[in-house]
């Protein structure tokens, strides 16, 4: 099924895990793939192997958080002739930490990756949508946007916030032709993941909390982005879609 020919698809913090995986679905349905993450290294082993499949790929290095940087990238684009069909807005970061215990820095940084990064990347990218009378836009909120999860108040506050800044948008660009809605992941197995939990915890996450029996993997998430960016999804707008093996159902 080749869904994205013809198709240009910007994936944010593409260089591992699950925006790896997004971006390697929407080019193996045939879109024109635009790399982007804050770890160069990443985004050349991720292209170069893309090429190797056959897959139309480039690739920008880019700290989300920096909305200078954010415009460059989007100014680039254009300037190559190249519109921005898709947004898959995935880069974020996560780190366990008490809440009494958040250092001011630390909680900066989290709201600008996963928050205010989110805004930079979807408004300057929505402007040359609205420009084009189409798009679609996929956020990455989670399941910690919709329920706490102790000694994650930061993380959860960020995406929360995603959610709402998902549905706002969805009010105000739908006019314009552009669909945003936003993804919420439960408890999927990346490299950020597994730099936070041991086996022991996990193993004890699944018995208590998910119902199917097994944590996510990132093509459980990828294939609901290309859904939501998909002619199947052209009504769906302002949603936020669970993806969490039963998780919230408890």
């Amino acid at each position: 099924m080749r869904r994205f020919e013809n198709s240009t698809a910007l994936v944010t913090g593409a260089g591992q895990g699950i925006g790896l995986a997004i971006a390697e679905r929407f080019a193996a349905e045939g879109a024109h793939v635009i790399l982007a993450d804050i770890q160069e290294a990443l985004l050349l082993q991720a292209a170069e192997r893309f090429k190797d499949l056959g897959y139309s790929v480039s690739y920008q290095a880019l700290d989300v958080s920096r909305p200078e940087q954010v415009d460059r990238m989007v100014e680039r684009i254009v300037q190559d002739g190249r519109s921005i069909d898709i947004l898959a807005n995935n880069a974020g970061v996560a780190w366990e930490e008490s809440f009494l215990d958040i250092k001011d820095d630390n909680w900066r940084r989290m709201i600008d990756v996963n928050l205010n990064g989110m805004f930079y990347v979807a408004q300057r990218v929505a402007r040359q949508m609205k420009e084009q009378g189409k798009g679609a836009i996929i956020n990455m909120s989670s399941t910690n946007g919709l329920a706490g999860e102790a000694k994650y108040a930061h993380y959860n506050a960020s995406k929360g916030g995603v959610i709402l800044l998902t549905k706002t948008m969805a009010v105000e660009l739908g006019a314009s032709g552009i669909r945003v809605n936003a993804v919420c992941p439960g408890y999927i197995q990346t490299p950020m993941s597994e730099a936070i939990d041991d086996p022991e915890f996990v193993s004890r996450y699944i018995q208590n909390h998910i119902p199917l029996g097994r944590v996510g993997e990132p093509k459980d998430i990828s294939g609901v982005f290309a859904f939501l960016a998909s002619e199947d999804a052209a009504f769906i707008n302002g949603e936020c879609i669970v993806v969490d093996g039963g998780q919230l159902a408890f």
